[in-house]
């Protein structure tokens, strides 16, 4: 199961760090000088300019690794496991069972729409709430 699990980080992290590191590079740097001629703390940088700024970076990172984690625990269930929907493909591939691929392979596309559902409400919650304050 660890190894599982592994694969699933190993692949969403790099693209995570490497898109939210261009959102927080793309923060508008006028708005950072300005609060550093008013004596702000890098803390106070962080939590009041960059991380409301990338908000919808954050969001967008989370829409993508939701394939890319399930890809990842899919390729992880190929390799090492006993049990799973990855396992099912690889069996029913090897046993000619169509039905037991395409049966996992819809299941797997049911579970990233309703996370995928999840995070756009999550989505609407936060930047409604931004939008207020």
């Amino acid at each position: 199961m660890p190894a599982i699990i592994v694969m699933a980080v190993a692949i969403a992290l790099i693209v995570t760090i490497l898109e939210n590191l261009n959102g927080f590079l793309k923060t508008d740097q006028e708005v950072i000088k300005m609060a550093k001629t008013f004596k702000a703390s890098k803390i106070q940088i962080l939590t009041k300019i960059v991380i409301p700024a990338n908000l919808s970076t954050f969001i967008n990172s989370l829409k993508v690794n939701i394939g890319l984690s399930l890809v990842g625990v899919i390729s992880g269930e190929f390799l090492v496991s006993k049990a799973g929907l990855g396992y099912l493909i690889v069996y029913g591939g090897q046993v000619f069972k169509l039905d037991l691929v395409m049966a996992s392979v819809i299941i797997l596309g049911i579970v990233a729409g309703i996370m995928y559902a999840a995070v756009l409400l999550l989505e609407k919650f936060i930047l409604h709430a931004k939008k207020f304050k």
